[in-house]
């Protein structure tokens, strides 16, 4: 049976610390979560991201900070974790997944395909911060463009590509390393409070107050949308990254707004819709979700999947449709 493509990276653990605030069984609860009663995605273990891939958005020098366990002391405590050999290999395979979920997406001919974890929006070229060492969504977003040139050279035109970042906090890394490129916009819809307190500048920010719950918040979205769109309509994007973080939940020890679960499967439900009305192939990561009753978190992020799903359904059956109007043509 056909089934959506999600990549996982949850059997590394990292050795963090008693008492330690990120909830690393989220990933390992999620991808049971999908094995025991989602069908109709299939499961893969991510491969690991190679140097190359990760120069496309990073210094080489913070590359082999990483990989040789020679970043200082206050590096890593920007990133969150103390450094160690299942942290490097975790974040190359995060970014991995992503990689692998783009690339099913664009060129598999799926639509829709989604990491298990993901959506390291803090981090930068040149450094890590918030819990994330390198930027799977920049890493991915510019290999598939120099994938898609190599198979298309001339014959079509850039790659164009569209990220809605969706997490509670702005994706601050993401807007510094696609600053100047316009081959990609970028979007953040994100508490104003929160993290990060220096916020870099996306293509386009919304920035939302304290408490904010459903209504406001998808009308936020929907404006948000009409506007992205419209400032693409000229180039319009080829393929887009989704964040679909749980951390906007009212139940998120982090997130400060207060969307309940149905409002967040309304999100993920436009979202989508959005895109593959306009036949955009979508990469989902999990991004961030901090909830004080972990449960809640993985239900959340279960649901995204749900959507995702439904998405790949409505995706499978307008390019049998498609196919079907060619061949009645001819």
């Amino acid at each position: 049976m056909p089934r959506v493509r999600a990549f996982h990276s949850d059997q590394f653990v990292l050795p963090l610390p008693p008492g330690h605030s990120f909830p690393m069984a989220k990933y390992r609860l999620l991808r049971e979560a999908v094995e025991a009663d989602l069908p109709g995605i299939r499961v893969t273990e991510a491969e690991p991201a190679s140097d190359g891939e990760l120069a496309l958005a990073h210094d080489p020098s913070w590359i082999s900070a990483v990989a040789e366990g020679t970043t200082s002391a206050a590096q890593q405590r920007e990133i969150g974790f103390p450094w160690s050999q299942r942290m490097v290999e975790r974040s190359r395979r995060s970014v991995g997944a992503t990689i692998q979920a783009a690339r099913t997406a664009l060129f598999g001919g799926e639509g829709v395909a989604a990491n298990l974890a993901g959506g390291t929006h803090h981090a930068y070229a040149h450094k890590g911060s918030g819990y994330c060492v390198f930027n799977d969504v920049a890493v991915a977003a510019r290999l598939m463009q120099a994938e898609w040139h190599r198979q298309h050279g001339q014959t079509r035109s850039m790659l164009r590509v569209f990220v809605v970042d969706l997490d509670v906090h702005q994706g601050n890394g993401t807007a510094a390393i696609f600053r100047d490129d316009l081959s990609v916009f970028t979007l953040s819809l994100h508490g104003a409070k929160n993290f990060p307190f220096r916020k870099e500048a996306s293509s386009l920010d919304v920035e939302l107050p304290d408490g904010c719950t459903d209504v406001p918040y998808l009308q936020a979205l929907d404006d948000a949308l009409a506007e992205a769109w419209a400032r693409q309509v000229a180039a319009p994007p080829g393929l887009a990254f989704y964040l679909a973080g749980a951390d906007p939940h009212e139940n998120d020890r982090l997130g400060r707004l207060k969307i309940s679960s149905a409002g967040l499967a309304e999100r993920d439900r436009r979202v989508l819709r959005a895109l593959r009305e306009r036949g955009i192939p979508v990469a989902l990561s999990m991004a961030g979700g901090y909830g004080r009753d972990l449960a809640t978190t993985v239900a959340v992020q279960r649901q995204t999947l749900v959507e995702a799903w439904h998405s790949w359904q409505e995706w499978q059956a307008r390019t049998v449709a498609q196919q079907r109007a060619a061949e009645s043509a001819t």
